[in-house]
């Protein structure tokens, strides 16, 4: 017998749908069928374009017979609402980053899908990176002796326009925060991901950059990881032209530094002779992806697709998937602390 295609539905027909839409179809076992948007004309036309039926009203599509998988590709303060509705209605979520804007409103999340016996998954495309292969590796290895330190850069820009022409980004409601929680929050998943966990934070936000937006264009932390390592995050959407996103970790033992989707630094004490090979490759492979240092939809969908695949995978085999709730919620919890240092002026312990 054939594998079972689940039906899969999305919420939302901003910009990042048609990624998501274009994610679904590379998914082997994962089909397309249903769209949903408050604008019945906007659902019609999405629908038109990728061959499924539209839908103007979430609970209707949630009784959809076929919908099996949501999508939820609203605004991050209004994941909430759909991802509950979800559950209730015995449908698996995937969730654009953030899974929220606040800690409470995650754990709501999480609670709803655990006490429905549902899936609930983050999509953190960046985790699929090729090039994060060989760091995980040395991680695991303990090539990179003891850890000592760890930091992300976002250094991007979006114009005033993306601010002023939007119902929604750079609002504490909607948006959650600025360049920390929209933008950055895929480096500092990766930071959560790969590192011990962060134990406290000391910070500063701004937004000197775009005056009159609600929330931070600029933000910097110094981090200090579980086992004594130190670290920094900094995220912009102030800084034109924007440049590369960048990962560093160093160690007693080695120092790795990932720039976009490739590695520019790969260098261990104990020395190897495919650690060379690595890195050649990184440098001639260079940047696969077009990538959102100036504009939010300036990529591909392909790390999308591999988050999708990986989520339908996770569903079909019963086994877990990297971005669940609780892995997602880790991102959240330390720009919620990064927010709360920057205002109080204190650390602020997780």
């Amino acid at each position: 017998m054939g594998q079972k295609v689940l039906g899969v539905a999305i919420l939302g027909t901003g910009a990042i749908s048609k990624f998501h839409a274009r994610a679904v179809g590379d998914t082997p076992g994962a089909r397309l069928v249903a769209v949903c948007s408050r604008e019945k004309v906007h659902a019609q036309a999405f629908a038109s374009e990728f061959n499924c039926e539209a839908f103007d009203s979430l609970d209707s599509m949630l009784s959809h017979p076929s919908v099996e998988l949501l999508v939820i590709a609203t605004p991050s303060g209004a994941h909430l609402e759909a991802a509950v509705a979800a559950a209730r209605a015995g449908k698996h979520v995937l969730c654009e980053k953030p899974l929220e804007v606040s800690l409470e409103r995650v754990d709501a999340m999480i609670q709803a899908h655990r006490q429905a016996g549902t899936q609930l998954g983050c999509i953190f495309q960046i985790r699929y990176t090729k090039a994060l292969e060989p760091i995980r590796c040395a991680l695991r290895e303990g090539r990179f002796g003891t850890l000592t330190y760890a930091g992300v850069y976002v250094p991007w820009w979006r114009s005033d326009e993306y601010y002023y022409a939007s119902s929604w980004h750079g609002t504490r409601k909607l948006d959650g925060g600025g360049a920390l929680m929209n933008q950055a929050i895929h480096m500092i998943d990766l930071l959560c991901d790969v590192m011990p966990p962060v134990e406290s934070v000391s910070a500063y936000t701004s937004s000197i950059g775009h005056p009159g937006i609600e929330t931070e264009d600029a933000a910097t932390a110094a981090l200090q990881f579980r086992g004594g390592a130190v670290g920094v995050i900094y995220g912009s959407t102030s800084s034109w032209p924007g440049q590369a996103k960048r990962l560093e970790i160093s160690g007693t033992g080695g120092t790795a530094v990932l720039v976009d989707d490739r590695l520019s630094v790969f260098d261990f004490r104990d020395r190897r002779p495919s650690d060379e090979l690595i890195a050649v490759r990184d440098r001639d492979v260079g940047c696969q992806t077009a990538h959102g240092a100036t504009n939010p939809v300036a990529m591909t969908h392909a790390l999308h697709s591999e988050c999708f695949k990986d989520f339908v995978n996770s569903l079909q085999r019963g086994i877990p998937f990297q971005s669940d709730g609780s892995s997602a919620r880790r991102a959240v919890a330390v720009i919620e602390a990064i927010y709360k240092s920057a205002t109080t002026g204190e650390r602020v312990r997780l």
